[in-house]
Order: structure tokens, then C-alpha cells, then sequence
């Protein structure tokens, strides 16, 4: 077995291998960029070296770096987590070649399967069903229109290298070639150094469904069962589940044997994971396959009791899987929330920023939590905005789905805006609970004002709030009329004791107030909501289901309370171009005086590994550019200044 690790990663993951060595009482070796010297991943191994600059092209991407430090700390093996190097299969090589043990897949399987090009023409040798699409990579605007007018549209440009959602975009129209082949190459050699794209048909309302499989050096291979992965936005994964709501015993087994015959006709060891898009009607395609470490690998683990992290080095290490697929056992539901630094009502721009506050749910059982920060730490610019997955397991699915509500909102989050009440407001969506979603659910579907029942209970719930802090405590009173108005339509609220009358609807609510905390849980018929609230003696700010509302007291002929939205659409403020994120800027294709069309790139934002274009709202001129290519900027920041 090895001696000492050296985590080639960051954040999150590395922390998660760090406790699978620990427990095997091997030594790490964490390494840091600028941005990450105070990470927790660096405290958490027993060796940290610095890599140099917070840019992951010149510190995480580094291969050579990460191989020297390797070596300086008589490291004997090495774990790439996901994202970064984990499916370069030149650093693997390289590895292998400094005689490092490389804790994944061999440099030529990941070569054959993490290049995606590749994997399809394996896949297509082993028989399994593929999207239509090119054969090889694509780089011009003639290739990709030759071949819409074969598959037509959507089409999905995808990165030869990517992984992670990243790399991805799709085209409607023709017209969206030329921007869409732009940003798509150029995410691709920043996240990947590869630039090579492909085309395949896009469905536009599959689910995403992967198998999990696991092999050893002698040969032998089992599946760890599926991963729903279909809950995404922006292309990449949100929520997963395991098993799928939507899996039939006959599916599952046509699915897990191609999985498995894909992996013996490549020879494949260690874990990896076999994608599908799956069609309503039970027709599934192959995707890809990733060779490394998932990020939701923690579903498939609750519901096997299987370590994967130390399955993978054991396997690395030459030891034979210690068990055969009939002794795999397989219980429960388990669901995994990804905890984004992301502003959910803005497209899910990424933010950033420190930490201030981290404030996690008890750990029960059946609870879990994989998190690369604490208070303090600081969401950075320059990488992934995810910082934390939570996990829940219980033995059947809706008893899962309650653990993960319940304990979402149990969260308290203070510094870079998050998406921990979007995962809440989801989670309690009807077609969610009953599983029925496809990947496009949260970008066509999903409505962010709540029900109309929501809506309801949490003006009840502000009510009874408000009454119970400031009525009863300056009138002495159980009994309070008051009126609640939104938009212009009036609605009377009653108050007695527990009980709320909300235009003749009554909630029986046991209400139980955390003040100092700014928590509450609401009671009816015997189940649990939970939610935050800030509020004085003229305003309730309540969170319920992930959604906020703020109402206004005013002091008239009795209480009133009501809802109110600021937003502005003047043309003045259409003329002041402001960053709809922080990071860098990378392209800036335009100069003061120049004439612009509305929907022209202005100019090109990356952050977090993404990139993203700035876009004129108006017709007009550059008057001003207050920002320059390679500049960092802050959300909101005012970057161009455009006339008529």
C-alpha cells in the first residue's frame, strides 16, 4: 500500500480523499494556489506546497509543478480528484513515466475514454447506440453548418476533452454558429488546454442517466447501479439522485449491460463512470465516459456502503475488487444537493466573495456533508463555484427528499450570493416529488414565485410571525385583524392564538422562533417547514421553500402588510453596461466609437471556468470602456458606457 498521496486538487474533493487516507493511515500531501493558502484542504493533509499563481493554468493545470512537488515530498502515488488534470492523459503518462502511481485509469485508457471523440468510436465497436453526430472534430463554421443541414437543429457543440458541463453549447439556428463555435473552443482550451470540439444531435428532453462501474488490474468489472443526473442548468448537474425515479428493473438491466460491455471490451480498471441520455420512451443513447472520480460519486456510496475513494487506491495499488457483482448489495434512496456560489434569479451568474458565515444543518443519520470551506473562507473567481454537496439517505425516496428539504433550510449562508434556498424551492416542487423531470426541467418549467399555496402560507406564516414578536408584546393582545395586500388586491388575515385566517383559509401553525438564529419551523398536521426570517417593527422578510418574500408594516386602522419589487427597465440604465458577475475579463472585441446592435458581444467575462458574454441591451455607439483585456471586475461594476 502507498506511504504518502499527493492530491492534485482543491476545495471539496481533496478534502474528501484527505479523510479516505486518513482512515487508511496514509499520509497527504495537499497543494495551493494563491487564491487557496488559507483553504481548509491545505490544514486538513499532512503536507501543503504552494504551486504559484491563483490562475489553474499556471498553478492546478500545472503538470509539471504538480509532479515536482510530488516528487519533493517522496510522494508515491497521486489522486486527481475530477476537473483540472483528472482526464489528461498526458499527465497520467507522465506520472507513470516519474514512477508515481497514478490513482485512476492508465494513461491509455483515459486517452481512449476521457477524450470524448475517442470514447464514441470504442463505444461504437462495442455496440452500443450513439447520438448522430460528426466522427471527428470540427473547427469551422462551413463543417458545422454541413453537417446541421444533415442532422438539423438543435445541435450540441461539445468540447473533445471537457467534462463537468463545461465546453458545451447548443445552436438553434444557424445563426448562432459563429458566437456559440467561438465561446465553445475557447472554454475548451482554458479548462482543458484542448481546443477540439464535435457536434451531435441535442434532445431536447432526455434524462441523464450514468452507470457506475468499478474495476480492478485482473480482469475483473461490476456496476454500482445508476445516478439520475437529470436536474441540471447550464448543462451541468444540480441535484442527483440514486436509484432513478425513473428506472425500470428492465432498463436498468439493458443500461448496466452495455455499461459493462463497454468497459471489458476496453479493459477498464479503476472507477468510471458510463453516461446515457435516455428518451420518454426508454430509448437510450451513449454519452460518454468519464474516467475518474464523479462529483456525485456520494450517492452511489450511501446506497452500497462502499468507499470509492479507497477502492480506488486499492485497485491502484494492484489489489482484486474484494467482492463479485451477486455480493453487492444495494439499499435505500439517496439524493445529493451541489452548493453553488451562484445568484439563482440571475441566470445563475457565479459570485464570490468570503465567506462570513457557515452555518450547517446537525448531522444525523443518513445526513452528510462534503464541503471545501468554512467561515472565512473565499469563493474565488478563478475556479468551480461549487463548495459543498449535501447528502441525504434514507430507506425509501420521499423520506430522502424530506431530509434534504429539512436540511437545506437549516443552512445559514452569509457572503457570496448561494443557491441553497433555489435547491430548497426546487426540491418542494410537485413534479420533483413525483419524479418527473428531464434535463431542460429548470430552464422551461420551473417558476420561481411559488405556488399560489406557498404564496399563501407564507404570508400566514409573516403574520403569525409579526404578531407573535411585536403585537404580543406591546398590546397583550391574542387577537389582531390585519389586512395583507398585494398588488392591489386586499386580503384579510385573523389571528387567534396558533391559528391564521388568510381570506377565509385557515392554518393551524405551531410556530417555533429561533430569534437569534433568525430560524423558525412551522408545524401543520404533524409536518415540518423550515425557514429564515429578518425582521423589526415594520418590515418581515420571511424565506420560505427558497423563495423570499418581504413585506412592509405600516401602522394604519389595523395592521397591513404588504409585498413589494423594485426594478427599473429605463432607457438610461440600458446605456450603462455593469459586470453581471466578477472575474476576468478576456475578450473585448469593441472600441469607443464604435457602432453596436442590440444582442452584439460587447464583451467576454471568464469566471469560474466559464465563460460568458456581455451583450448590448440597445442599439448605439461606444462612448466609453472603463475596463481593459485581462482586468478583473466585480459584479455590478460599470464596464461601458454606451450613446445613441
Amino acid at each position: 500500500m502507498f506511504r504518502k498521496i499527493l492530491i492534485a486538487n482543491r476545495g471539496e474533493i481533496a478534502c474528501r480523499i484527505i479523510r479516505t487516507c486518513k482512515k487508511m493511515g496514509i499520509r497527504t500531501v495537499a497543494v495551493y494556489s494563491e487564491a487557496d493558502s488559507y483553504a481548509p484542504h491545505v490544514t486538513a493533509a499532512d503536507e501543503a506546497y504552494s504551486i504559484g499563481s491563483s490562475f489553474a493554468k499556471e498553478s492546478y493545470l500545472n503538470a509539471n509543478i504538480l509532479l515536482e512537488v510530488a516528487k519533493l515530498a517522496d510522494a508515491d502515488a497521486l489522486h486527481p480528484g475530477y476537473g483540472f488534470l483528472s482526464e489528461n492523459a498526458d499527465f497520467a503518462a507522465a506520472a507513470e513515466a516519474a514512477d508515481i502511481t497514478f490513482i485512476g485509469p492508465s494513461s491509455h485508457l483515459i486517452r481512449l475514454m476521457g477524450d470524448k471523440l475517442q470514447a464514441k468510436a470504442a463505444a461504437r465497436q462495442a455496440k452500443l447506440p450513439l447520438l448522430p453526430g460528426s466522427e471527428g472534430a470540427l473547427s469551422t463554421k462551413k463543417e458545422v453548418k454541413a453537417l446541421a443541414e444533415h442532422l438539423g437543429y438543435p445541435l450540441l457543440l461539445k468540447a473533445a476533452a471537457g467534462g463537468g458541463g463545461k465546453g458545451m453549447r447548443v445552436v438553434w439556428n444557424e445563426d448562432q454558429i459563429d458566437e456559440n463555435l467561438e465561446r465553445t473552443i475557447s472554454e475548451a482550451n482554458s479548462s482543458f488546454k484542448d481546443g477540439r470540439i464535435f457536434v451531435e444531435r441535442y434532445l431536447e428532453s432526455p434524462r441523464h442517466i450514468e452507470i457506475q462501474v468499478l474495476g480492478d488490474k485482473h480482469g475483473s468489472i461490476v456496476h454500482l447501479g445508476e445516478r439520475d443526473c437529470s436536474l441540471q442548468r447550464r448543462h451541468q448537474k444540480i441535484i442527483e439522485e440514486c436509484p432513478s425515479p425513473f428506472m425500470t428493473l428492465e432498463l436498468r438491466q439493458a443500461m448496466v449491460d452495455q455499461a459493462l460491455a463497454l468497459a471489458h471490451h476496453v479493459g477498464y480498471f479503476s472507477a468510471g463512470t458510463v453516461e446515457f441520455m435516455v428518451e420518454a420512451s426508454g430509448q437510450f443513447y451513449f454519452l460518454e465516459m468519464n474516467t475518474r472520480l464523479q462529483v456525485e460519486h456520494a450517492i452511489t456510496e450511501m446506497v452500497t456502503n462502499l468507499d470509492l475513494v479507497e477502492h480506488m487506491i486499492r485497485i491502484a495499488a494492484g489489489e482484486p475488487l474484494p467482492f463479485k457483482q451477486d455480493q453487492l448489495t444495494f439499499s435505500g434512496h439517496a439524493i445529493e444537493a451541489r452548493l453553488y456560489a451562484e445568484d439563482a434569479n440571475h441566470n445563475f451568474m457565479p459570485s464570490s466573495g468570503r465567506i462570513t458565515s457557515f452555518e450547517t444543518p446537525p448531522m444525523t443519520e443518513g445526513l452528510r456533508l462534503d464541503s471545501g470551506v468554512e467561515a472565512g473562507s473565499e469563493v474565488s473567481v478563478y475556479y468551480d463555484p461549487m463548495f459543498a454537496k449535501l447528502i441525504s439517505w434514507a430507506p425509501t425516496r420521499a423520506e430522502a427528499l424530506h431530509c434534504m428539504q429539512k436540511s437545506l433550510a437549516q443552512f445559514i449562508i452569509e457572503g457570496p450570493t448561494h443557491n441553497v434556498g433555489f435547491l430548497e424551492f426546487l426540491l418542494h416542487h410537485p413534479k420533483i416529488k413525483a419524479g418527473d423531470y428531464t434535463t431542460p426541467f429548470i430552464e422551461k418549467e420551473l417558476s420561481f414565485e411559488g405556488t399560489p399555496e406557498q404564496k399563501r402560507l407564507t404570508k400566514a406564516i409573516a403574520a403569525l410571525l409579526y404578531h407573535q414578536t411585536f403585537i404580543l408584546e406591546n398590546e397583550k393582545t391574542l387577537s389582531k385583524t390585519w389586512v395583507v395586500v398585494e398588488q392591489k388586491n386586499g386580503l384579510e388575515v385573523k389571528i387567534q392564538k396558533n391559528s391564521v385566517t388568510l381570506d377565509n383559509e385557515t392554518f393551524e401553525i405551531d410556530l417555533r422562533w429561533q430569534p437569534r438564529q433568525r430560524k423558525f419551523e412551522a408545524i401543520m398536521d404533524g409536518l415540518s417547514c423550515y425557514g429564515q426570517v429578518t425582521l423589526d417593527s415594520r418590515n418581515v422578510v420571511v424565506t420560505l421553500f427558497g423563495i423570499t418574500h418581504t413585506f412592509q408594516v405600516k401602522s394604519l386602522k389595523a395592521w397591513e402588510l404588504s409585498s413589494y419589487l423594485i426594478s427599473s427597465n429605463s432607457s438610461l440604465d440600458a446605456k450603462v453596461i455593469k459586470a453581471p458577475m466578477p472575474g476576468v475579463l478576456i475578450s473585448l472585441p469593441i472600441s469607443p466609437g464604435d457602432q453596436v446592435r442590440q444582442g452584439q458581444i460587447l464583451m467576454v467575462i471568464e469566471a469560474m471556468k466559464m465563460e460568458n458574454a456581455v451583450k448590448s441591451p440597445i442599439d448605439g455607439t461606444v462612448v466609453e470602456i472603463l475596463v481593459g483585456t485581462g482586468e478583473s471586475v466585480t459584479r455590478n461594476q460599470v464596464l461601458i458606457h454606451l450613446g445613441d
